[in-house]
């Protein structure tokens, strides 16, 4: 198929879905009671740090009853800048579910994103992810990072003006340079908007600086090592904190790894060939089952999907609560249910829905993948966050030429999904501050053994990612779950969490190369 535009995504989501681990709103039903009352690091678990340091990890933490008896919550300061810490200060949101009884220690847990609540994944779905036995073991400990949600945060739009952008649309009759001229103007418009809105803290909402913060963490409750589950992003975010820390790393599992050596154009190929491999492989599964609404073999069913995008981006649909459903949005809805083959049923029903001029599905899985509530109100800033992580952590050249060749690039690796992750760099051209750090091979010299795990039908964090990650980390085993969806851990049966649960708690380390 042909098309007029560069891309029909709004700049102002163009980097907002494919790399943030989906973690689902739902309720927590553990029992145990906090421990609350005021904390003070003791000495021999801060270490050696600088002396303009030393005030944030020894500074006493007050634990509180929060969010139901289950669950305790605290504020913690960290530096604004770690190149001036005694300047300003900014707060970390902490919330811990203890253990039933003793606890062998903390285990500080990261969802991914960047962009997505620490805070948000204890508070609400520590019971399904993580296992029981784990949670008998350890006080389960989730942070929103800088720039996130409940602690200090990047502030773009309004929840009307966050409607109004999913809602946009290019004019059809638009060439490609009067198309890129406005996404252009929309992306420099935003980026002023954020600049305004969040302050000097826009421009230290960067991984590197995420990472520090995890040992003022790591001090605060009192933890000599820091033991660590990571998501997706939380995989970049662990191997940076090794690389820092590598003599305070305790037992780190890092699952759906990302590379950290690959640029911002690189990932986005790799998930580009990766959705495209999971669109085929769900279609081979629909044709597998009855009434399947893709017909024919592979080929054919993705030839159904492709036409369906094409005519929602010629002409934008209506939900059943009438809003619009722009291409971007349904983009973003389409893609979600991918990360877990647990909602491919979903996906079918959504897609049969749309064939007969329903999108309402798929809205609502854009809503979910973007924090929206059904009242309307938006329950985190993860869009926001994701777009202000990544121009800081990625330097990513916009020249028109180059873009136009990855985008071209880009749908030649998928027909269906290769325009609507294009011309991602205009979302940084007009930001208010420098990349800060640039891409580099994860080194961990002295760390004790880790843990990264690749699933093998990962959309979001392609395999072959998770097995450059294991080799750059000197002490890293690598381990494989031969399934489909982002992620492994807490969805994937017996084999991995058996052997997640045996390192964390047990320090087993499974051998290299084991498959499951």
């Amino acid at each position: 198929m042909t098309h007029s535009h560069p891309a029909r995504r709004s700049p102002l989501r163009a980097l907002a879905g494919a790399a943030a681990v989906v973690v689902g709103l739902v309720l927590s039903g553990c029992t145990a009671g906090p421990d609350t009352g005021a904390v003070t690091a003791p000495p021999e678990v801060i270490g050696d740090v600088p002396e303009d340091l030393r005030e944030f990890y020894a500074q006493e933490v007050t634990w509180e009853e929060c969010e139901g008896d289950d669950f305790a919550c605290a504020t913690v300061k960290v530096p604004l800048d770690y190149s001036d810490p005694g300047r300003a200060s900014i707060d970390l949101a902490m919330i811990r579910l203890d253990a039933p009884g003793d606890a062998q220690g903390s285990l500080l847990v990261n969802p991914g994103g960047p962009g997505v609540s620490g805070y948000n994944l204890v508070r609400d779905s520590a019971e399904f992810i993580l296992s029981d036995r784990l949670r008998q073991s350890f006080d389960v400990v989730g942070f929103d990072p800088r720039g996130v949600n409940e602690s200090s945060a990047v502030e773009c739009l309004t929840d009307e003006e966050r409607d109004e952008a999913r809602a946009e649309t290019l004019p059809p009759d638009a060439t490609d340079a009067e198309a890129l001229e406005i996404l252009e103007a929309d992306s420099a418009e935003y980026a002023q908007l954020c600049a305004e809105r969040t302050g000097e803290l826009l421009g230290h909402i960067d991984t590197v600086s995420a990472a520090k913060d995890m040992d003022i963490l790591r001090a605060v409750v009192g933890d000599e090592q820091l033991n660590y589950l990571g998501f997706s992003y939380g995989t970049q975010l662990g191997a940076a904190y090794a690389g820092l820390f590598p003599g305070n790393v305790g037992r780190f599992v890092l699952d759906g790894a990302v590379d950290p050596s690959l640029s911002s154009a690189e990932i986005t190929a790799g998930q580009v060939a990766a959705f495209d491999e999971a669109l085929r492989n769900y279609v081979a599964d629909c044709q597998s089952q009855s009434e399947c609404p893709l017909p024919g073999d592979v080929d054919e069913g993705v030839a159904v999907v492709d036409e369906l995008f094409e005519s929602v981006e010629e002409s934008p649909m209506t939900a059943a609560d009438g809003r619009p459903v722009t291409i971007g949005t349904f983009f973003q809805g389409f893609v979600l249910p991918l990360y877990d083959s647990a909602s491919w049923p979903a996906l079918t029903a959504a897609i049969d829905q749309a064939l007969q001029g329903d999108p309402s599905e798929f809205l609502r899985f854009a809503d979910l993948g973007a924090d929206r509530s059904p009242t309307g109100d938006y329950l985190t800033n993860s869009a926001a966050a994701f777009t202000a992580v990544t121009c800081l952590d990625y330097p990513m050249p916009a020249d028109p030429g180059v873009m136009a060749e990855e985008a071209e690039a880009l749908e030649a690796s998928s027909a269906v999904f290769g325009e609507y992750l294009s011309y991602g760099a205009l979302a940084c051209k007009n930001w208010a501050y420098e990349p800060v750090n640039e891409p580099s091979p994860a080194s961990a010299p002295g760390a004790p053994p880790m843990l990264v795990i690749g699933t093998t039908g990962d959309p979001a964090t392609p395999y072959e990612w998770s097995l450059a990650l294991a080799e750059q980390l000197e002490s890293a085993v690598h381990v494989t779950w031969e399934g489909q969806g982002h992620t492994a851990y807490g969805r994937s049966g017996e084999c991995i969490e058996s052997l997640v649960d045996d390192f964390l708690i047990d320090g087993t380390v499974p051998d290299d190369g084991v498959r499951c």
